[in-house]
């Protein structure tokens, strides 16, 4: 049984010149529910673009990625952009290596958003928020603006944000790429943690040995290939 799957994608782009860079070459990967793969490799090897796909956030130029949700089978070519946005406002969280905070709106607000934006009752979305961010430690920061935290903290609150939606599958782009070595181990054990909680599937794209030892699975990516699985 898989809950996502990746066929043979491609893709290029064009960076100010007329010859094509190519960062995916044929790509192809199945995904258990809640199986935490780590995605490892140079970097330019092409794992965040890898990722932006599989979270819909772009498009391949060749190959199609399928996704189990629900008991209903999904393909991301036949998604319009609402489709794609219900996918990330649902089914697919995302951390990424920059937290991408509201710096005008509290922590709690932060994490209200992407339920406020899909049309949750302001009081309902707040509960939600209180909750996820007692789960990732952080409830009493509540009303502390981005700047008022630690960069760890920061990330505490990008990954309540990511999972207050209560998704599927959570893709993680270098999550503890600007933490301390304190701070990633903590971030790994609460991602360790919240996926055994709500049984998430993981994917995480990351450099830090330590959180690829955690994982089922590592795979190996370089040069737009997979070069290499380990489990």
């Amino acid at each position: 049984m898989v809950i996502l799957t990746a066929e043979n994608l491609h893709k290029a782009y064009s960076l100010r010149s007329t010859n094509d860079t190519v960062v995916l070459r044929g790509v192809s990967l199945n995904v258990a529910p809640g199986e935490y793969v780590a995605l490892v490799g140079p970097s330019g090897a092409g794992k965040s673009t890898l990722l932006h796909i599989l979270g819909g956030l772009d498009m391949p130029d060749q190959g199609e990625v399928c996704y189990q949700l629900d008991g209903q089978q999904q393909r991301l070519s036949q998604l319009d952009e609402a489709g794609r946005v219900w996918l990330r406002s649902y089914g697919i969280g995302f951390v990424f290596q920059f937290h991408h905070l509201l710096s005008e709106f509290t922590a709690l607000e932060n994490v209200m958003m992407p339920l406020l934006l899909r049309g949750e009752r302001r009081r309902d979305a707040e509960a939600a928020a209180y909750a996820m961010l007692d789960a990732v430690g952080l409830g009493h920061r509540t009303d502390h603006a981005p700047a008022e935290l630690s960069g760890g903290e920061q990330q505490r609150v990008a990954l309540a944000r990511a999972l207050v939606i209560r998704p599927r599958i959570l893709l993680a782009d270098e999550p503890t790429g600007n933490l301390d070595s304190a701070n990633t181990q903590q971030m790994l054990e609460l991602i360790v943690a919240l996926r055994a909680e709500y049984g998430l599937t993981v994917l995480m794209a990351t450099h830090s040995p330590e959180l690829a030892r955690r994982a089922d699975r590592v795979i190996v990516l370089r040069d737009g290939r997979i070069t290499s699985e380990q489990q």
